[in-house]
């Protein structure tokens, strides 16, 4: 523990992304595609062209594998030992930031699915601000733990601060 009124360093503490699990179907569709592609490839009746083919087929990634892939990788959570940091978007960043120190309660839902996977939704919520919900977290219960101790050590440490031995000029 750093002496009372010393600066305390930021760490790490935990950096993740949701759940990877919404990503199943979209991992099926490419699989899909790539089959059916490769069977009616040079197999196309008179009408049809290959480059039809072609064309269906990488609209079909692009809508249904690379832009859920894109809308699962731009949003990141991140635990620090000061505040919890949580981050949309690719080219236009939106960032929503809430402290330990404040205090939250923190909201833990598992549906059936979520079970099944480990996974659950936390909202954090301090009273003032809007509810920061972090959505499929992978390991809901380890995460909420830290996050708990985290408020818990970051409140000990603003009330030593805030009642520490008087300056060293008044002494």
């Amino acid at each position: 523990m750093p002496p009372p009124g010393a600066p305390v360093e930021e760490m790490l503490v935990a950096r993740f992304r949701s759940h990877a699990r919404r990503l199943f179907w979209s991992a099926l569709v490419l699989i899909c595609v790539c089959g059916v592609t490769a069977y009616f490839y040079g197999n196309l009746r008179a009408p049809f062209e290959d480059w039809m083919l072609l064309a269906g087929a990488a609209v079909t990634v692009l809508l249904l594998v690379v832009v859920p892939y894109v809308a699962w990788i731009s949003r990141t959570y991140t635990i620090t030992t000061r505040r919890v940091i949580v981050r949309e978007g690719l080219g236009s960043r939106r960032r929503r930031e809430l402290s330990h120190t404040r205090g939250y309660s923190i909201a833990v839902r598992r549906g059936l699915l979520q079970r099944i996977w480990g996974a659950g939704t936390i909202t954090l919520s301090n009273g003032v601000d809007a509810p920061l919900r972090l959505l499929n977290v992978p390991s809901v219960n380890l995460v909420h733990e830290a996050l708990a101790d985290q408020v818990e050590v970051n409140q000990i440490l603003a009330h030593r601060d805030a009642h520490s031995v008087e300056p060293l000029a008044e002494r």
